[in-house]
Protein backbone atom coordinates (compact mmCIF):
# COMPACT_ATOMS: atom_id res chain seq x y z
CA UNK A 1 0.00 0.00 0.00
CA UNK A 2 1.22 3.89 -0.86
CA UNK A 3 1.85 5.35 2.21
CA UNK A 4 2.82 8.63 1.26
CA UNK A 5 2.82 11.74 3.69
CA UNK A 6 -1.20 12.44 3.64
CA UNK A 7 -2.86 15.61 6.06
CA UNK A 8 -6.21 16.45 6.83
CA UNK A 9 -7.95 18.49 9.25
CA UNK A 10 -9.58 16.15 12.01
CA UNK A 11 -11.97 18.80 13.76
CA UNK A 12 -14.47 20.75 12.78
CA UNK A 13 -14.73 23.25 9.87
CA UNK A 14 -15.30 27.08 11.00
CA UNK A 15 -13.63 29.74 13.12
CA UNK A 16 -12.51 27.79 16.73
CA UNK A 17 -10.40 27.75 19.78
CA UNK A 18 -8.31 24.59 19.11
CA UNK A 19 -7.92 23.02 15.57
CA UNK A 20 -6.89 19.02 15.15
CA UNK A 21 -4.13 18.32 12.15
CA UNK A 22 -3.56 14.75 11.62
CA UNK A 23 -0.65 13.38 8.79
CA UNK A 24 -0.22 10.02 8.55
CA UNK A 25 2.83 8.50 6.00
CA UNK A 26 5.97 6.48 6.63
CA UNK A 27 8.96 7.77 8.67
CA UNK A 28 7.67 11.09 10.36
CA UNK A 29 9.88 11.44 12.66
CA UNK A 30 11.92 13.88 11.39
CA UNK A 31 9.41 16.10 9.61
CA UNK A 32 7.95 15.86 13.34
CA UNK A 33 11.31 17.29 14.84
CA UNK A 34 11.17 20.17 12.16
CA UNK A 35 8.00 20.80 13.14
CA UNK A 36 8.37 21.11 16.80
CA UNK A 37 12.30 22.46 16.33
CA UNK A 38 13.57 19.97 18.70
CA UNK A 39 16.71 17.46 18.52
CA UNK A 40 14.59 14.37 19.70
CA UNK A 41 11.42 13.62 21.18
CA UNK A 42 9.93 10.71 22.52
CA UNK A 43 6.89 9.20 20.69
CA UNK A 44 3.29 9.41 22.61
CA UNK A 45 4.31 12.72 24.28
CA UNK A 46 2.99 16.08 23.50
CA UNK A 47 5.77 18.84 23.64
CA UNK A 48 4.76 22.95 23.24
CA UNK A 49 6.58 24.51 20.27
CA UNK A 50 6.94 27.56 17.75
CA UNK A 51 5.69 26.09 14.57
CA UNK A 52 7.52 27.78 11.81
CA UNK A 53 7.29 28.05 7.64
CA UNK A 54 10.41 27.22 5.57
CA UNK A 55 11.55 30.96 5.96
CA UNK A 56 11.44 31.10 10.13
CA UNK A 57 8.39 33.05 10.36
CA UNK A 58 5.93 31.69 13.35
CA UNK A 59 2.93 29.92 12.00
CA UNK A 60 1.28 29.04 14.80
CA UNK A 61 2.01 28.18 18.86
CA UNK A 62 0.86 24.77 18.76
CA UNK A 63 1.06 21.32 20.86
CA UNK A 64 2.72 18.53 18.97
CA UNK A 65 2.21 14.48 19.26
CA UNK A 66 4.33 11.76 17.17
CA UNK A 67 2.87 8.17 16.98
CA UNK A 68 5.59 5.67 15.87
CA UNK A 69 4.30 2.81 13.66
CA UNK A 70 2.65 0.28 14.07
CA UNK A 71 0.94 1.90 17.41
CA UNK A 72 -1.28 4.54 15.74
CA UNK A 73 -4.48 4.72 14.00
CA UNK A 74 -3.54 3.79 10.78
CA UNK A 75 -0.91 1.91 11.81
CA UNK A 76 1.90 4.36 9.58
CA UNK A 77 3.64 6.93 11.09
CA UNK A 78 0.94 9.68 12.82
CA UNK A 79 1.81 13.65 13.92
CA UNK A 80 -1.13 15.40 15.00
CA UNK A 81 -0.96 18.95 15.51
CA UNK A 82 -3.21 21.36 17.70
CA UNK A 83 -3.47 25.00 16.46
CA UNK A 84 -5.56 27.56 16.94
CA UNK A 85 -8.64 27.31 15.00
CA UNK A 86 -8.53 30.63 12.70
CA UNK A 87 -9.35 29.36 8.78
CA UNK A 88 -5.92 31.37 8.39
CA UNK A 89 -3.84 29.44 10.47
CA UNK A 90 -4.89 26.39 9.42
CA UNK A 91 -4.46 26.78 5.70
CA UNK A 92 -0.57 28.49 6.56
CA UNK A 93 0.02 24.78 8.22
CA UNK A 94 -1.61 23.02 5.10
CA UNK A 95 0.36 25.09 2.80
CA UNK A 96 3.86 24.09 4.93
CA UNK A 97 2.71 20.07 4.96
CA UNK A 98 2.48 20.65 0.97
CA UNK A 99 5.73 22.28 0.43
CA UNK A 100 7.13 19.49 2.45
CA UNK A 101 5.78 16.50 -0.24
CA UNK A 102 2.53 16.34 1.26
CA UNK A 103 -1.02 16.38 -0.09
CA UNK A 104 -4.38 16.47 1.06
CA UNK A 105 -6.10 13.31 2.21
CA UNK A 106 -9.11 12.17 0.34
CA UNK A 107 -12.44 11.34 2.46
CA UNK A 108 -12.05 8.20 4.70
CA UNK A 109 -8.13 7.84 3.87
CA UNK A 110 -6.84 7.17 7.02
CA UNK A 111 -9.47 4.79 8.42
CA UNK A 112 -8.97 2.91 5.39
CA UNK A 113 -4.73 2.60 5.79
CA UNK A 114 -6.03 1.72 9.41
CA UNK A 115 -7.85 -1.00 7.76
CA UNK A 116 -5.28 -2.04 5.14
CA UNK A 117 -3.05 -2.28 8.53
CA UNK A 118 -5.31 -4.29 10.24
CA UNK A 119 -5.80 -1.83 13.12
CA UNK A 120 -9.59 -1.97 12.00
CA UNK A 121 -11.99 -3.97 10.08
CA UNK A 122 -15.31 -3.17 7.82
CA UNK A 123 -17.59 -3.31 10.63
CA UNK A 124 -15.83 -1.05 13.11
CA UNK A 125 -15.24 1.35 10.34
CA UNK A 126 -19.28 0.77 10.06
CA UNK A 127 -19.75 1.82 13.64
CA UNK A 128 -16.88 4.77 13.30
CA UNK A 129 -18.81 6.35 10.52
CA UNK A 130 -22.23 6.09 12.62
CA UNK A 131 -20.23 7.81 15.55
CA UNK A 132 -19.27 10.39 14.12
CA UNK A 133 -23.39 11.04 12.98
CA UNK A 134 -24.21 10.75 16.03
CA UNK A 135 -26.26 13.52 17.66
CA UNK A 136 -28.54 11.55 20.49
CA UNK A 137 -26.79 9.32 23.27
CA UNK A 138 -28.92 6.40 21.89
CA UNK A 139 -26.58 6.56 18.63
CA UNK A 140 -23.49 7.38 20.53
CA UNK A 141 -24.18 3.87 22.49
CA UNK A 142 -25.19 2.39 19.34
CA UNK A 143 -22.21 3.05 17.52
CA UNK A 144 -19.57 2.82 19.96
CA UNK A 145 -20.38 -0.64 20.46
CA UNK A 146 -19.85 -1.30 16.91
CA UNK A 147 -16.82 0.74 16.34
CA UNK A 148 -15.56 -1.00 19.63
CA UNK A 149 -15.58 -4.42 18.01
CA UNK A 150 -18.23 -6.30 19.54
CA UNK A 151 -20.23 -6.59 16.28
CA UNK A 152 -16.93 -7.87 14.64
CA UNK A 153 -16.30 -10.51 17.31
CA UNK A 154 -19.69 -11.31 16.84
CA UNK A 155 -19.31 -12.00 12.80
CA UNK A 156 -15.62 -13.84 13.01
CA UNK A 157 -17.70 -16.08 15.56
CA UNK A 158 -20.41 -17.06 12.89
CA UNK A 159 -17.82 -17.20 10.41
CA UNK A 160 -15.13 -19.21 12.43
CA UNK A 161 -18.52 -21.39 12.61
CA UNK A 162 -18.82 -21.72 9.06
CA UNK A 163 -15.47 -22.43 8.07
CA UNK A 164 -15.88 -25.09 10.64
CA UNK A 165 -18.94 -26.54 9.24
CA UNK A 166 -17.98 -26.47 5.91
CA UNK A 167 -14.77 -28.18 6.43
CA UNK A 168 -15.96 -31.27 8.48
CA UNK A 169 -19.19 -31.35 5.74
CA UNK A 170 -16.43 -32.03 3.13
CA UNK A 171 -14.24 -34.11 5.25
CA UNK A 172 -17.62 -36.51 5.70
CA UNK A 173 -17.23 -37.49 2.03
CA UNK A 174 -13.42 -38.04 2.33
CA UNK A 175 -13.23 -40.41 5.99
CA UNK A 176 -14.74 -42.71 7.42
CA UNK A 177 -17.60 -43.07 9.86
CA UNK A 178 -14.27 -44.04 12.82
CA UNK A 179 -12.21 -41.41 11.86
CA UNK A 180 -14.39 -38.56 12.09
CA UNK A 181 -16.37 -37.41 15.11
CA UNK A 182 -19.86 -39.60 16.34
CA UNK A 183 -22.80 -38.32 14.83
CA UNK A 184 -20.96 -35.18 12.79
CA UNK A 185 -23.96 -35.13 10.59
CA UNK A 186 -26.44 -33.98 13.08
CA UNK A 187 -24.35 -31.94 14.72
CA UNK A 188 -23.09 -29.86 11.86
CA UNK A 189 -26.81 -29.54 11.05
CA UNK A 190 -27.63 -28.37 14.72
CA UNK A 191 -24.76 -25.53 13.92
CA UNK A 192 -25.95 -24.72 10.64
CA UNK A 193 -29.57 -24.30 12.05
CA UNK A 194 -28.75 -22.21 15.07
CA UNK A 195 -26.30 -20.16 12.75
CA UNK A 196 -29.28 -19.66 10.67
CA UNK A 197 -31.55 -18.78 13.36
CA UNK A 198 -29.40 -16.05 14.64
CA UNK A 199 -28.53 -14.69 11.83
CA UNK A 200 -32.37 -14.02 10.72
CA UNK A 201 -32.59 -12.67 14.80
CA UNK A 202 -30.14 -9.71 13.78
CA UNK A 203 -31.71 -9.22 10.40
CA UNK A 204 -35.04 -8.59 12.65
CA UNK A 205 -33.90 -5.65 13.96
CA UNK A 206 -32.70 -3.38 11.23
CA UNK A 207 -35.63 -1.33 11.22
CA UNK A 208 -34.79 -0.75 15.17
CA UNK A 209 -31.17 -0.09 14.40
CA UNK A 210 -32.14 1.90 11.29
CA UNK A 211 -34.29 3.96 13.85
CA UNK A 212 -31.81 4.71 16.43
CA UNK A 213 -29.28 5.77 13.85
CA UNK A 214 -31.12 7.61 11.53
CA UNK A 215 -34.18 8.76 14.03
CA UNK A 216 -37.47 7.75 14.40
CA UNK A 217 -40.20 8.62 11.93
CA UNK A 218 -43.41 9.57 14.00
CA UNK A 219 -46.53 10.53 12.17
CA UNK A 220 -49.41 12.86 13.39
CA UNK A 221 -51.98 11.14 11.35
CA UNK A 222 -56.21 11.51 10.78
CA UNK A 223 -58.78 13.44 9.54
CA UNK A 224 -58.67 17.29 9.01
CA UNK A 225 -59.51 19.24 11.69
CA UNK A 226 -58.79 16.89 14.48
CA UNK A 227 -56.01 19.18 16.17
CA UNK A 228 -53.17 17.55 14.61
CA UNK A 229 -51.05 20.57 13.64
CA UNK A 230 -51.80 21.91 17.64
CA UNK A 231 -50.26 18.51 18.69
CA UNK A 232 -47.23 18.76 16.23
CA UNK A 233 -46.59 22.17 17.79
CA UNK A 234 -47.28 21.32 21.20
CA UNK A 235 -44.87 18.17 21.04
CA UNK A 236 -42.02 20.16 19.02
CA UNK A 237 -42.56 23.21 21.85
CA UNK A 238 -42.58 26.00 18.81
CA UNK A 239 -45.27 26.98 16.27
CA UNK A 240 -43.70 25.47 13.50
CA UNK A 241 -46.89 23.96 11.74
CA UNK A 242 -49.79 26.71 10.69
CA UNK A 243 -53.26 26.36 13.26
CA UNK A 244 -56.92 27.04 12.30
CA UNK A 245 -60.16 25.73 12.42
CA UNK A 246 -60.62 25.40 8.53
CA UNK A 247 -60.34 22.17 7.36
CA UNK A 248 -57.66 21.16 4.91
CA UNK A 249 -55.07 23.48 6.15
CA UNK A 250 -51.98 21.59 6.24
CA UNK A 251 -51.66 20.60 2.47
CA UNK A 252 -47.85 19.28 3.00
CA UNK A 253 -45.64 17.18 4.91
CA UNK A 254 -44.33 19.47 7.64
CA UNK A 255 -41.20 17.81 9.57
CA UNK A 256 -38.67 18.72 12.23
CA UNK A 257 -36.11 16.50 14.49
CA UNK A 258 -36.08 16.40 17.70
CA UNK A 259 -34.53 15.17 20.94
CA UNK A 260 -36.85 12.55 22.85
CA UNK A 261 -35.28 11.09 26.41
CA UNK A 262 -32.00 10.72 24.13
CA UNK A 263 -33.45 9.36 20.58
CA UNK A 264 -33.39 11.45 17.79
CA UNK A 265 -37.06 12.00 16.34
CA UNK A 266 -38.25 13.08 13.16
CA UNK A 267 -41.78 14.51 13.96
CA UNK A 268 -44.42 14.82 10.87
CA UNK A 269 -47.29 16.31 10.77
CA UNK A 270 -49.22 15.74 7.83
CA UNK A 271 -52.46 16.23 5.76
CA UNK A 272 -55.77 14.92 7.09
CA UNK A 273 -57.25 12.37 5.81
CA UNK A 274 -60.74 13.13 3.93
CA UNK A 275 -62.15 12.98 0.16
CA UNK A 276 -60.87 16.35 -0.92
CA UNK A 277 -61.36 17.81 -4.48
CA UNK A 278 -58.76 20.43 -4.33
CA UNK A 279 -55.94 19.01 -6.41
CA UNK A 280 -53.23 20.51 -4.06
CA UNK A 281 -54.70 18.51 -1.32
CA UNK A 282 -55.48 15.48 -3.06
CA UNK A 283 -51.35 15.47 -3.43
CA UNK A 284 -50.60 16.15 0.23
CA UNK A 285 -52.96 13.20 1.34
CA UNK A 286 -51.00 10.86 -0.66
CA UNK A 287 -47.98 12.20 0.90
CA UNK A 288 -49.79 11.16 4.28
CA UNK A 289 -50.50 7.90 3.14
CA UNK A 290 -46.57 7.46 1.85
CA UNK A 291 -45.45 8.82 5.72
CA UNK A 292 -47.73 6.56 7.19
CA UNK A 293 -46.63 3.49 5.57
CA UNK A 294 -42.82 4.45 6.37
CA UNK A 295 -43.54 5.77 9.64
CA UNK A 296 -41.81 3.86 13.27
CA UNK A 297 -44.69 4.97 15.35
CA UNK A 298 -48.13 6.34 14.06
CA UNK A 299 -50.00 8.68 16.33
CA UNK A 300 -53.89 8.94 15.45
CA UNK A 301 -55.22 12.00 16.41
CA UNK A 302 -58.95 11.82 17.07
CA UNK A 303 -61.65 14.34 17.86
CA UNK A 304 -64.23 14.35 20.51
CA UNK A 305 -66.90 13.98 18.59
CA UNK A 306 -65.78 11.34 16.42
CA UNK A 307 -66.51 7.33 16.90
CA UNK A 308 -63.94 5.41 18.07
CA UNK A 309 -63.72 1.64 18.87
CA UNK A 310 -61.33 0.47 21.89
CA UNK A 311 -58.36 -0.82 19.96
CA UNK A 312 -58.86 -4.48 20.69
CA UNK A 313 -54.86 -4.85 20.70
CA UNK A 314 -52.39 -2.01 20.73
CA UNK A 315 -49.71 -1.90 18.02
CA UNK A 316 -46.30 -1.63 18.99
CA UNK A 317 -45.74 1.40 16.44
CA UNK A 318 -49.15 2.69 17.44
CA UNK A 319 -50.46 5.61 19.68
CA UNK A 320 -54.30 6.84 20.12
CA UNK A 321 -54.90 10.06 21.06
CA UNK A 322 -58.59 11.61 21.71
CA UNK A 323 -57.79 15.54 21.20
CA UNK A 324 -59.74 18.65 22.32
CA UNK A 325 -60.84 16.71 25.20
CA UNK A 326 -61.62 19.98 26.78
CA UNK A 327 -65.13 20.53 24.42
CA UNK A 328 -66.71 18.14 25.75
CA UNK A 329 -67.39 15.11 28.23
CA UNK A 330 -66.35 11.88 26.68
CA UNK A 331 -66.53 8.37 28.17
CA UNK A 332 -62.59 7.44 28.45
CA UNK A 333 -61.71 4.25 26.89
CA UNK A 334 -58.38 2.48 27.75
CA UNK A 335 -55.42 2.50 25.72
CA UNK A 336 -56.27 5.96 24.48
CA UNK A 337 -54.70 9.41 25.51
CA UNK A 338 -57.05 12.27 25.87
CA UNK A 339 -55.30 15.69 25.39
CA UNK A 340 -55.90 19.34 25.26
CA UNK A 341 -53.59 22.14 23.99
CA UNK A 342 -55.39 24.67 25.00
CA UNK A 343 -55.55 23.92 28.59
CA UNK A 344 -52.09 21.46 28.62
CA UNK A 345 -53.92 18.47 29.74
CA UNK A 346 -52.75 14.92 28.65
CA UNK A 347 -49.65 16.58 26.51
CA UNK A 348 -47.23 14.95 29.50
CA UNK A 349 -49.19 11.31 29.24
CA UNK A 350 -48.44 11.54 25.02
CA UNK A 351 -45.02 12.75 25.55
CA UNK A 352 -44.54 9.51 28.08
CA UNK A 353 -46.39 7.36 25.60
CA UNK A 354 -43.98 8.40 22.88
CA UNK A 355 -41.08 7.67 24.97
CA UNK A 356 -42.18 4.09 25.74
CA UNK A 357 -42.80 3.44 21.83
CA UNK A 358 -39.11 4.51 21.58
CA UNK A 359 -37.90 2.51 24.14
CA UNK A 360 -39.43 -0.79 22.86
CA UNK A 361 -38.35 -0.40 19.59
CA UNK A 362 -34.99 0.25 20.75
CA UNK A 363 -34.36 -1.97 23.27
CA UNK A 364 -33.96 -4.86 20.33
CA UNK A 365 -31.50 -2.79 19.10
CA UNK A 366 -29.16 -2.04 21.72
CA UNK A 367 -28.58 -5.73 22.00
CA UNK A 368 -26.40 -8.15 19.17
CA UNK A 369 -24.85 -6.43 16.20
CA UNK A 370 -26.01 -3.33 14.52
CA UNK A 371 -27.44 -3.81 11.68
CA UNK A 372 -27.12 -0.93 8.51
CA UNK A 373 -28.25 -1.29 4.95
CA UNK A 374 -24.79 -2.87 3.95
CA UNK A 375 -24.71 -5.75 6.36
CA UNK A 376 -28.05 -6.37 5.76
CA UNK A 377 -27.84 -7.16 2.38
CA UNK A 378 -24.82 -9.77 2.87
CA UNK A 379 -26.79 -11.61 6.40
CA UNK A 380 -29.33 -12.24 3.98
CA UNK A 381 -26.96 -13.66 1.69
CA UNK A 382 -25.52 -15.78 4.41
CA UNK A 383 -29.19 -17.14 5.83
CA UNK A 384 -30.17 -17.66 2.39
CA UNK A 385 -27.16 -20.03 1.93
CA UNK A 386 -27.48 -21.57 5.18
CA UNK A 387 -30.95 -21.77 4.47
CA UNK A 388 -29.97 -24.50 1.31
CA UNK A 389 -27.81 -25.97 2.87
CA UNK A 390 -30.12 -26.64 5.62
CA UNK A 391 -32.84 -27.72 2.49
CA UNK A 392 -30.31 -30.64 1.37
CA UNK A 393 -31.78 -34.01 2.44
CA UNK A 394 -29.89 -36.41 0.64
CA UNK A 395 -26.58 -36.25 2.43
CA UNK A 396 -25.36 -34.81 -0.56
CA UNK A 397 -22.66 -32.92 1.84
CA UNK A 398 -20.06 -31.82 -0.89
CA UNK A 399 -23.26 -28.75 -1.70
CA UNK A 400 -23.53 -28.32 2.27
CA UNK A 401 -20.05 -27.72 2.39
CA UNK A 402 -20.33 -25.03 -0.39
CA UNK A 403 -23.17 -23.65 1.16
CA UNK A 404 -21.86 -22.80 4.76
CA UNK A 405 -18.46 -21.85 2.82
CA UNK A 406 -20.47 -18.97 0.58
CA UNK A 407 -22.06 -18.00 4.07
CA UNK A 408 -19.04 -17.67 5.52
CA UNK A 409 -17.89 -15.46 2.51
CA UNK A 410 -20.82 -13.30 2.62
CA UNK A 411 -19.89 -12.93 6.53
CA UNK A 412 -15.97 -12.46 5.87
CA UNK A 413 -17.36 -9.30 3.21
CA UNK A 414 -19.01 -7.25 6.57
CA UNK A 415 -15.68 -7.54 8.07
CA UNK A 416 -13.81 -6.84 4.83
CA UNK A 417 -11.66 -10.86 5.29
CA UNK A 418 -13.22 -11.29 1.66
CA UNK A 419 -11.68 -8.34 -0.37
CA UNK A 420 -13.99 -6.82 -2.77
CA UNK A 421 -13.03 -3.38 -3.59
CA UNK A 422 -16.35 -2.07 -4.49
CA UNK A 423 -17.78 -3.15 -0.85
CA UNK A 424 -14.84 -1.16 0.75
CA UNK A 425 -15.35 1.58 -1.31
CA UNK A 426 -18.77 2.02 -0.41
CA UNK A 427 -17.61 1.82 3.26
CA UNK A 428 -15.02 4.33 3.43
CA UNK A 429 -17.00 6.65 1.53
CA UNK A 430 -19.00 7.56 4.56
CA UNK A 431 -16.55 8.79 6.16
CA UNK A 432 -14.84 12.68 6.06
CA UNK A 433 -11.44 14.39 5.51
CA UNK A 434 -8.97 12.85 8.54
CA UNK A 435 -10.76 9.89 9.22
Amino acid sequence: MNNETIFALSSGHGKSGIAVIRISGDKLYNLFLQITNRKSADARHAYFANMRDQDGYIIDQVIAIYFAAPHSFTGTDVIEIYSHGAPAVIEKIFEYLRNIGGRMATPGEFSRRAFYNNKMDLADIDGLAALLDAQTDAQRRNALQSMMGGDSAVYNNWRNQMIEISAYAAAILDYSDDELPSNIGNTIRKKTQKLYDEINNAISRYAAVRAIRNGFNIVLAGNANVGKSSLFNAIVGSNRAIVSDIPGTTRDVVSTALDIGGYMVNLSDTAGLRDATDKIEKIGIEKTKSEIQNADIIINVYSPDCTIQPPSHLSDNEIYVINKSDLGTTTHINGIIYTSVKTGNGISDLMNAIHNKISNIAQSAETGVAVNARTRELLTNAATELKSALAITDENYDIFSEHTRRAADAIGKILGTITAADVMDATFSQLCLGK
